[in-house]
């Protein structure tokens, strides 16, 4: 059987992650950005990073030049890097903890650790909850609000992490085990078959007639680092990433029953407990039995205990409590978007601004995927970090993308765009001119977070109004696990935005899967039309577009509701442009 690398592409790139914020924090110029664009190509690198640098083909990783590749290397043979260890040693106590919440930078983080002895977190918390920190110099009140509220999004975090981090690892684990013989079913469970956008530990389910077996291989899979219990039922471990994963064993017959039981959520649960109540049954991980005659009613299969209750098949991404019991018994669920209903992405990002391959590199990509047209929506000027167009590169690019569709001889379509800037009076970084020569306009808030509600709403309606934007990108600014959405009245926007003709986007990043599916399903209320994108910086990131997807069914959206679920010539006649 296949082993699990011991130092996998998340590790590697955790700690290229770290160099980076050392480094910045240190006030070293352009090579943080170097480590950076690194890490981001090695977590999203299809191959196993240990398997490439044996294979000395690391020079084919992009940004990995020769002496990040010899850094690769070492953590590859010794698990550690010897230049973290001395980028650590070099700053006072407690800094790099302290520079990871928002709003602490670093000179602020080295006073507060020097000056004042305040070194870790929970020191932080304290002082500002004391109104400690409020007349210390570069302090106030507000800044001392805003680090009580960053403490709390840190404390989220270490419990928790993105979908997009786990679900590979998971499928690999889930993939494992599904080729022993013995195993006769397996599915993940939990939160992440439920795909919610963070996941605090890993759920596997499996059927096999020798438990003892499958929990020999699972417990000793090289990736484990901790057996925290095993059993011949349940089995939990950490791995070497930190991620817990639970395995249960149960028999063939109850497997469907036991899937829905340890999918959840414990609301959905409950739900349908009351339903198997009302008629005298019992519902739990071992089947749907009738209590007056003690026969089993369901449970070998999940859809039969859903059928045996009266509902039409609930999807598991609707699984927590918001109405989808009462649709399915009525009869009125809807007809999800599926996983492959997609036909482009409308949000990519390439090497003309930050991104890591070139416009070409990206189609092939798309079109590996079956893709019928991608939308080139690099940063306009006003972005500085991000290398934005001026006016006339992006018309250059045009260029370049129409030279590029002519050469095209399979039907597959780059269409010209931009992700412009969302000024703070809600003007647009590039002319109407500008805008006018576009396929697809996306324009997006990526400074100011920190306006009033009212001035955010009104910023927003403002760029809406404008006759060429079709998307508004990401629209609450949040980071999951780093950065709260900014205020901002949601359905003043969706409003506007149903009124204008204005697409919002689900940004399929995992670090943003923004809108969320509450604020999807709010927005399909007020009769919004969306847009999904990858918001792809590298061929890998397109795979990205799964994540909006599960973000759209968790929504209860349909392929009706996303404009690129379209074939491009009904696209183009949904888009303002």
């Amino acid at each position: 059987m296949e082993r699990l690398s011991r130092t996998t592409n998340l590790e590697v790139a955790a700690i290229f992650y770290e160099v980076a914020d050392l480094l910045e924090i240190k006030g070293v110029r352009f090579k943080p950005q170097a480590y950076r664009r690194a890490a981001q190509a090695i977590e999203t690198l299809p191959a196993d990073i240990a398997t490439v640098a044996r294979e000395g083909r690391l020079n084919e990783i992009p940004g990995v030049g020769k002496g990040i590749a010899a850094s690769i290397n070492e953590i590859v043979e010794t698990s550690s890097l010897a230049h973290l260890t001395s980028l650590r040693e070099e700053l006072p106590e407690g800094v790099q903890h302290l520079t990871q919440l928002e709003g602490i930078g670093p000179k602020k983080a080295i006073a507060l650790s020097r000056d004042f002895g305040i070194r870790t977190v929970d020191d932080l918390e304290a002082a500002a909850a004391a109104g400690r920190l409020r007349d210390l110099p570069g302090f106030g009140e507000k800044t001392e609000a805003n680090i009580l509220v960053s403490i709390r999004v840190s404390k989220t975090a270490r419990e928790r992490r993105l979908l997009g981090e786990i679900l590979p690892i998971a499928r690999d684990i889930e993939r494992r085990l599904a080729s022993l013989d013995s195993v006769r079913q397996v599915s993940l469970a939990g939160s992440i078959r439920r795909r919610k956008e963070t996941i605090g530990d890993v759920d596997i389910l499996v059927a096999s007639t020798l438990p003892e077996e499958v929990m020999e291989v699972f417990s000793t899979l090289p990736g484990v680092s901790r057996v925290l219990a095993r059993g011949t039922t349940k089995t939990s471990v950490v791995l070497s990433t930190g991620i817990q994963v639970d395995l249960r064993v149960v028999e063939e017959d109850h497997f469907g029953a036991a899937l829905q039981y340890f999918t959840g959520s414990k609301e959905h649960n409950i739900a349908l407990r009351k339903l198997a109540i009302a008629r005298n049954w019992r519902l739990n991980e071992y089947g749907l039995l009738d209590l007056a005659s003690g026969r089993t009613i369901a449970g070998e299969d999940e859809a039969g205990v859903y059928r045996a209750l009266g509902l039409a098949w609930i999807e598991p991404e609707l699984r927590e409590d918001r109405g989808e019991v009462e649709a399915a018994r009525a009869g009125t669920l809807p007809d999800l978007v599926g996983y492959d209903a997609i036909r482009g992405d409308l949000h990519v990002h390439t090497t003309w601004s930050e991104g890591h391959h070139s416009i070409e590199e990206m189609a092939e990509a798309a079109r590996a995927l079956g893709y019928e047209y991608i939308a080139i929506c690099d940063h306009a000027e006003s972005l500085h970090i991000a290398r934005g167009l001026s006016p006339e590169r992006l018309a250059d690019q045009v260029r370049e993308i129409e030279r590029i569709n002519r050469a095209a001889e399979d039907g597959f379509t780059l269409l010209s765009g931009t992700e412009c800037n969302i000024g703070m009076d809600g003007t647009i970084d590039l002319s109407d001119r500008t805008l006018a020569d576009l396929d697809v306009v996306v324009a997006s808030v990526h400074s100011g977070f920190k306006q009033t509600g009212e001035e955010m709403t009104e910023r927003v309606i403002a760029a809406m109004q404008n006759e060429y934007v079709d998307i508004i990108g990401h629209p609450t600014g949040r980071i999951l696990l780093s950065r709260e959405p900014y205020r901002i009245d949601l359905a003043a926007v969706f409003d506007a935005a149903a009124s204008l003709g204005v697409s919002m986007e689900i940004n399929a990043f995992p670090g943003r899967l923004d809108l969320s599916d509450v604020n999807a399903r709010s927005a399909r209320d007020h009769g919004v039309s969306f847009s999904l994108g990858s918001d792809a910086h590298s061929r890998e990131n397109l795979r990205s577009m799964e994540f909006g997807v599960a973000t759209a069914r968790r929504g209860w959206l349909s392929p009706d509701d996303i404009i690129n679920t379209r074939p491009l010539a009904e696209l183009r006649r949904s888009l303002r442009s």
